[in-house]
């Protein structure tokens, strides 16, 4: 009998679907995409569906109309330039120079496969030099970013960002780290992430300022991950992530457009955006990779760069032949989403509104839970899509790889987890994405986990 009823409690488990929140994949966990978004992509891929002017709203029509007559042939199976399609670039331009006020071109933007693309490149370029070149990384770090940094052989110099002193970027620990690489690396360049991920940190002003005179002191080109520059036209708010109290996105071109001559003219900036990184994102459509990988896409900004430089990171793309034209689409109508008085925008601003409040609401809920729990505390989220909570325990071993395992066995959860991010040896972090779709409250039994 006991054995029957242990067989059963394990056949249970095993029958619990698989939630893997470690990742971006949003849609995954039942969170619905943007329709306006759909609507355009349906009609670039079945053009037939223009001539319904009744199935879809004017503007959704007229836009794909637009993006279908500079695509060669009219078709979206046809190739773009290597570093996306002229008319996505100009898009991008124009929504960050509105976001800024400062004027970008599209010669300076390239679109790529996705963040890790545009970073790689990036990389290849810097390690021109002789010597071991190096770039120095936040610890905790985005995810993967240490081993792409070993695929291209390049050195990474972590610097920490510390809980107790709120994440924020410390100048005398960015100071040590480059003099103690001196005589063993050439530091090239510093990875930022604003907001941070995995902790969600926002930078202020003044934070962004004292990175960007370290960068000139140094010689260190500024290689930011800033999320999205997606402009939600409903609230004139520009990163469509942050909702801290108190907390506020300004891109690093702007604060650097805004300083002294010596570091707007001078200091050197790639940065880097990605459609996985929003809540608006498109970054996964089914489980089949072949049409996953048609909505991975994002875009790079090189600024104070020579002409040299811009010739050469277009050469490095072309063995891509270019990025996928459908997740050029899906930027396009990310960076000039509906404008008030257009047939969209209002399900558009609804469906938004209603993703930026499950966030928040989700981040609130999950915090909450978690500080509850023995041994567990996270920090207040200031923006992102991922808590960063950390386990504290009493063992000289890290419990953290059982603790995500039995989570996995258990619930059927599974967290992301490194040991990069355990500053002690009595404790580790995990990483969990906070996004899922709206709880029902009408139906306890579709809540959120």
């Amino acid at each position: 009998m006991q054995r029957t009823s242990r067989d059963a409690s394990t056949q249970e488990k095993q029958d619990l679907q698989v939630l893997d929140v470690s990742s971006c994949d949003f849609q995954s966990t039942g969170l619905k995409p943007i329709t306006f978004v759909r609507q355009v992509i349906a009609e670039c891929l079945c053009p037939s569906l223009l001539q319904n002017n009744d199935a879809f709203p004017v503007d959704a029509l007229l836009r794909a109309q637009t993006l279908l007559q500079h695509c060669d042939g009219g078709s979206v199976g046809s190739y773009t330039e290597s570093c996306g399609s002229m008319f996505v670039r100009t898009t991008i331009a124009r929504s960050i120079s509105e976001r800024d006020g400062v004027p970008s071109s599209p010669e300076q933007i390239f679109v790529t496969l996705d963040t890790q693309r545009g970073l790689m490149v990036m990389m290849r370029l810097l390690c021109q030099s002789k010597g071991v070149s190096a770039m120095m990384i936040p610890d905790p770090a985005p995810q993967g970013l240490t081993c792409l940094l070993e695929r291209i052989g390049m050195a990474s110099l972590p610097y920490q960002l510390r809980e107790e002193n709120g994440w924020s970027y410390e100048m005398t620990e960015l100071k040590r780290v480059i003099q103690e690489s001196r005589g063993r690396y050439c530091p090239h360049a510093i990875f930022i992430s604003n907001p941070n991920e995995p902790t969600g940190h926002v930078q202020s002003r003044e934070s962004m300022e004292e990175v960007i005179r370290f960068a000139a002191d140094e010689d260190l080109f500024i290689v930011v991950n800033e999320g999205s520059a997606i402009r939600n036209y409903f609230t004139e708010v520009y990163q469509d992530s942050v909702f801290g109290m108190g907390s506020e996105f300004i891109s690093y071109k702007r604060v650097l457009s805004e300083m002294e001559n010596q570091y707007s003219s001078r200091v050197q900036l790639a940065s880097l955006h990605s459609l996985s990184n929003i809540i608006m994102g498109e970054f996964f459509l089914t489980k089949a990779n072949v049409i996953r990988v048609g909505f991975r896409t994002g875009f790079m900004e090189l600024v104070n760069v020579d002409e040299d430089i811009l010739l050469f990171t277009e050469v490095l793309l072309t063995g891509d032949l270019c990025p996928p034209v459908i997740g050029q689409i899906a930027l396009d109508v990310m960076m000039a989403p509906p404008l008030p008085g257009d047939s969209s925008h209002c399900l558009y601003t609804q469906e938004v509104c209603s993703r930026l409040q499950t966030l928040r609401c989700n981040a609130l809920r999950a915090v909450e839970f978690i500080n509850n729990l023995p041994g567990l505390s996270c920090p207040s989220i200031q923006s992102g899509v991922f808590i960063f909570p950390q386990l504290t325990h009493s063992h000289t071993q890290s419990l953290g790889m059982l603790y995500r395992s039995r989570l996995f066995e258990e619930q059927r959860l599974y967290v992301g987890f490194s040991e990069d991010h355990t500053h002690a040896h009595n404790s580790c972090r995990f990483r969990y994405r906070d996004l899922f779709r709206p709880v029902d409250h009408t139906n306890p039994a579709k809540h959120n986990p």
